[in-house]
């Protein structure tokens, strides 16, 4: 159902994939880039059920209840739960992400490394240390404004070197257009 109601959305909308995703890659952090607009999450969800690719997205346990919590998972919201570990502090949510990653056949997760619609000079690094911890390529997704594009970009296999392999990810991401540039990765 969620694949035929993308269709429409990508067939009204004018929008066109370009299908990258590499083969037999069953665990990565997916990040999606630029992340300006509310829009975006329509598009994206929709480019990864039309490219058959299994992203999950994490939310808090919490607001997975009821009907809100069955339509969240419909479309890949995973509950995180932040147990207590050794010591009796909360775990983290990358530590929770990371754990959801290493106990996983197969889980593609996806992530907003900006962490807002509005322009981030610095972007969050919890997806680079949870691929890093987690053994896994970041992936980078992205949606392109001005060609009606969704698409796969570069696989990044973390070396410990984040800031040079942060820089590497936003320089593929000042290569396509957000719904607001003004936003957009610099």
């Amino acid at each position: 159902m969620m694949k035929f109601l993308s269709r429409i959305v990508f067939w009204v909308s004018g929008w066109k994939l370009n299908i990258g995703w590499p083969k037999d890659l069953k665990k990565a952090v997916l990040i999606a880039i630029p992340h300006t607009s509310n829009w975006d999450l329509l598009y994206a969800r929709a480019a990864f059920f039309l490219m058959d690719i299994p992203v999950m997205f994490t939310i808090k346990k919490e607001v997975m209840v009821g009907p809100l919590g069955w339509l969240i998972k419909a479309l890949g919201g995973i509950a995180i739960d932040r147990k207590r570990v050794p010591g009796g502090r909360k775990q983290t949510y990358t530590e929770a992400m990371t754990t959801m990653l290493k106990e996983s056949e197969e889980l593609v997760i996806m992530v907003t490394p900006e962490g807002t619609r509005s322009y981030a000079p610095k972007w969050k690094s919890g997806f680079y240390h949870i691929a890093l911890g987690a053994n896994v390529p970041i992936v980078i997704g992205y949606l392109d404004y001005k060609k009606k594009e969704a698409g796969i970009g570069p696989v990044i296999y973390p070396n410990g070197n984040m800031d040079e392999q942060i820089e590497e990810m936003k320089g593929f991401g000042r290569t396509v257009t957000p719904k607001y540039p003004e936003k957009g990765i610099r």
